[in-house]
């Protein structure tokens, strides 16, 4: 749960640094190499309960709302599509089965 306060904290410094002066490509390079990361930090080791991961989602997708100024998570999930960002939970999955891989 701190992860997710931590990264909601970093994405509202990048809002507060950048604003809307920044068009939203740079926004969102910015979430994934600045926010993402504190998120996902060594999750891949940790058996993450299904509310965790929905938690972490939640994050990522209240930070496109934000940006984007909707509500409508269709709209949500096409942003994130067309600016190719995975939700947190497929990409835990995937460091999961790599990690797992490893072993």
């Amino acid at each position: 749960m701190i992860r997710y306060i931590v990264t909601l904290i970093a994405a509202n410094g990048i809002f507060g640094k950048i604003g809307r002066i920044a068009s939203e490509d740079v926004v969102i390079q910015l979430l994934k190499s600045k926010c993402i990361p504190i998120l996902l930090y060594a999750l891949e080791v940790c058996n993450l309960p299904k509310r965790d991961l929905q938690a972490l989602d939640f994050a990522v997708n209240r930070f496109f709302m934000k940006l984007f100024q909707t509500s409508d998570m269709s709209v949500v999930n096409y942003c994130q599509l067309m600016f190719h960002v995975d939700l947190p939970s497929v990409v835990i999955k995937r460091l999961m089965e790599k990690f797992e891989a490893i072993l």
